[in-house]
């Protein structure tokens, strides 16, 4: 009787324990699934959708639509028939508070406080090192709505929600970056969460050392970078390197004492042509980052009268990060999508990466 007890006890901890740990994502790109977050970004207006040109999305269900804050940024929450959650974020929409959310493009360090007014101050961390900078803008749309997203995922933890895919498109797929590496070193939430990002025509999100944090922390398909490469918008912000961007190993660090050893009249050469090429580099930072951190700061003030500035870095060199899935314009994009010398964005919609995404996987993306 005792052993048949045991027995029993013993397959109820293999089974219940075989449950507990069952998992429904998977790494690395999967166009069904890419294909369904479209469609759920698509649905980022205002219900009902009556403008959205793709059929319904299979399997999910929305249960929860954030209120704006920030800039007017949103998110929502959706849960497909599986258990996944998935939380998408809104890109930027037609008015001028949106869009100065992407000029707002000052780096500021990887650590510290967004202080949204006297009352609200957000804490923090979203690379180790110390010299990853990151966008003022989207760090602040992190600080707006991550402690809320944070708190949902608690809830809907207790529920049975273990899962998330983090989604956004275009400014929505810079904030993903940023959310995932917030959540990555935020306090309070359950250890055993799994997420997979999906950044779609996202803009740069940061420096080299933020980049190298973000790949190293969602390794082996678990932060992925959806490209069309006829898109411009994933070559911005303006970026640019200069000598204090690189590793504190180089030769920059102690340019003069690599050159000590040379004869003077050429030490006096290398030396001017050095400072010829340093120098208006180092001027060019500065100016970005008073133009695009300091002035653009003073254009959040107005929205924003309490959001205090943070602390700009020296530097300016945004660039890409995540695992890169390229939608190459395969034969039939350019007569489908011509540009017409007006719509900048015309290869930045929906409906392009759509297409591209069917035709390259062969699959269906209505």
């Amino acid at each position: 009787m005792v052993y048949r007890i045991s027995l029993i006890c013993c397959l109820f901890l293999f089974f219940g324990r075989s449950q507990s740990f069952s998992q429904h994502l998977q790494p690395n790109f999967n166009p069904s699934e890419y294909s369904e977050l479209l469609k759920l970004a698509e649905r980022m207006g205002d219900t009902p959708w009556t403008k959205v040109k793709s059929n319904p999305p299979r399997d999910c269900e929305l249960i929860y639509r954030a209120k704006e804050s920030g800039l007017v940024n949103r998110w929502d929450l959706w849960k497909r028939n599986d258990g996944v959650g998935i939380i998408v974020i809104r890109g930027t929409i037609g008015s001028s508070t949106s869009w100065l959310e992407n000029f707002y493009a000052g780096m500021i360090p990887s650590q510290g406080t967004v202080k949204l007014n006297d009352s609200t101050a957000v804490p923090y961390k979203v690379a180790e090192d110390p010299k990853a900078y990151v966008h003022a803008g989207w760090m602040l749309a992190v600080a707006a709505m991550g402690p809320e997203i944070k708190s949902k995922i608690n809830e809907y933890y207790q529920q049975g929600i273990h899962e998330y895919i983090i989604f956004g498109h275009s400014q929505g797929g810079a904030i993903s970056f940023l959310l995932r590496s917030y959540f990555a070193y935020t306090d309070g939430l359950p250890k055993d969460i799994v997420f997979k990002t999906y950044a779609s025509a996202a803009p740069k999100p940061g420096n080299l050392y933020y980049a190298y944090d973000y790949d190293f922390l969602t390794r082996g398909g678990w932060g992925l970078r959806v490209v069309n490469t006829r898109d411009w918008v994933p070559e911005t912000p303006f970026s640019l390197q200069t000598s204090r961007d690189f590793n504190t190993v180089s030769p920059f660090t102690d340019i003069k004492g690599s050159m000590k050893d040379q004869k003077w009249a050429i030490r006096c050469v290398l030396n001017y042509m050095y400072g010829r090429l340093d120098r208006p580099t180092k001027r060019s930072s500065r100016r970005m980052q008073r133009v695009l951190g300091k002035f653009a700061y003073k254009r959040v003030r107005k929205v924003l009268p309490e959001y205090q500035q943070p602390d700009f870095a020296t530097s300016h060199n945004y660039t890409p990060a995540g695992t890169p899935v390229i939608l190459y314009p395969v034969k039939g994009y350019d007569e489908l999508f011509p540009f017409d010398g007006k719509n900048i964005f015309r290869h930045h919609m929906f409906e392009p990466y759509r297409w591209e995404l069917g035709q390259i996987y062969k699959i269906d993306t209505n």
